[in-house]
């Protein structure tokens, strides 16, 4: 018994150190993307994909149609069965009809790829219809990512948890990535097999990507930001993830359930890591984001777990920006470590995934 106790403690310790490494990457950001002057007169198109996105889009539109600097935004309606069409007609977008899911495509990669090829903008940028943008975030994304020389910049954002329960889940499923990569803006984002991005904000240039094959090489991701952005990155491209949460506000989930099965299908990177890859990270963090917890209430903790409590406290205050708004939910987000690692296990052995009325293996 001492032996396996002895065994479990240089596992513990030796995954601590591997989410250690990926949540100090944390302590040294370049500044966030801020409101812009403008862009030097580029022109820039905003792509929308949508899929039944009737209760959602409208803020999205108002903030974009119209924006400074934006010369169109192109909504694609990837065969919606509401009313989502009328709506980006209604606010002064130009849409665009999408074509029948072809044979291997995911259906916004495919959405993506029409948006892109239908845009006419020096600059693309790509939102998805859950995003609440400052009217300001396309032309200060296009002017960070031209200032840093980027041919494709990611921007994380602030989250809008409507809900307590969901203020209580949702930081726990973020904080599973806090333990295996590097957040926006790191200095340090790891190596490439590492990178993140953040789909439902991009900046591109379009003739660089479409040189590049569009989305046709990651077409058949249903995690095709994280994809998109190792891919490019691999190819030689210049690529970023940065904060934009000043201008930038995020409602993904209505509810705490449909978190749990919504982001978690993608959380564990399905297609994008190979399955030991995924499999390692989910011993990470069942390991030193939920289990401390668990054995500080069984009375089994020891120094490792107190280590590991005092970073998962210090992550719970670096995330904190990141919400909106907070409450006594958000501070409780840890007792809620163990389904954000169900959900993160879910995703990690369920080949079949289902989105939006449509199933991917």
């Amino acid at each position: 018994m001492r032996a396996l106790a002895a065994v479990g403690l240089i596992v513990r310790a030796g995954c601590g150190a591997v989410a250690l490494r990926s949540i100090t990457r944390a302590a040294r950001r370049v500044p966030p993307v801020v409101a812009a002057a403008g862009v030097g007169g580029r022109r820039i198109s905003v792509v929308v994909p949508a899929r039944d996105e009737a209760r959602r889009i409208r803020p999205l539109l108002a903030a974009v149609v119209g924006a400074p600097g934006v010369a169109e935004v192109v909504v694609v309606d990837d065969q919606s069965a509401d009313d989502t069409a009328a709506i980006a007609r209604g606010a002064g977008a130009t849409v665009v009809e999408g074509r029948p899911l072809p044979v291997g495509w995911v259906g916004k990669a495919w959405a993506l790829q029409q948006g892109l090829e239908a845009a006419t903008g020096e600059w693309v940028v790509l939102l998805d219809a859950d995003t609440r943008p400052s009217s300001q975030l396309p032309t200060a994304l296009v002017a960070r990512a031209r200032a840093d020389g980027l041919d494709l910049l990611s921007a994380g954002g602030r989250f809008e948890c409507p809900t307590g329960p969901l203020r209580w889940l949702h930081p726990a499923l973020l904080t599973t990535l806090v333990y295996r990569s590097a957040p926006p803006g790191a200095t340090d984002p790891g190596p490439v097999h590492r990178r993140m991005g953040n789909g439902q904000c991009m900046a591109v240039r379009r003739r660089t990507l479409l040189d590049a094959g569009g989305f046709r090489p990651v077409g058949h991701h249903t995690v095709e930001d994280v994809a998109l952005v190792r891919t490019m990155a691999t190819a030689g491209f210049a690529v970023g993830f940065l904060d934009a949460s000043h201008l930038l506000t995020v409602r993904m989930y209505e509810t705490a359930g449909a978190a749990w099965r919504g982001w978690g299908r993608s959380l564990s990177l399905p297609g994008v890591d190979p399955l030991p890859r995924r499999l390692a990270g989910l011993l990470v963090v069942t390991l030193t984001q939920a289990l401390p917890l668990v054995r500080l209430a069984a009375r089994r903790a020891d120094a490792v777990d107190v280590v590991l409590l005092a970073v998962r406290l210090g992550t719970l205050a670096g995330t904190a920006a990141s919400y909106r708004p907070r409450g006594a939910a958000y501070w409780l987000s840890p007792t809620a470590d163990v389904a954000a690692v169900a959900a993160l296990a879910r995703g990690t052995f369920t080949r079949r995934q289902v989105w939006r009325g449509r199933t991917y293996r």
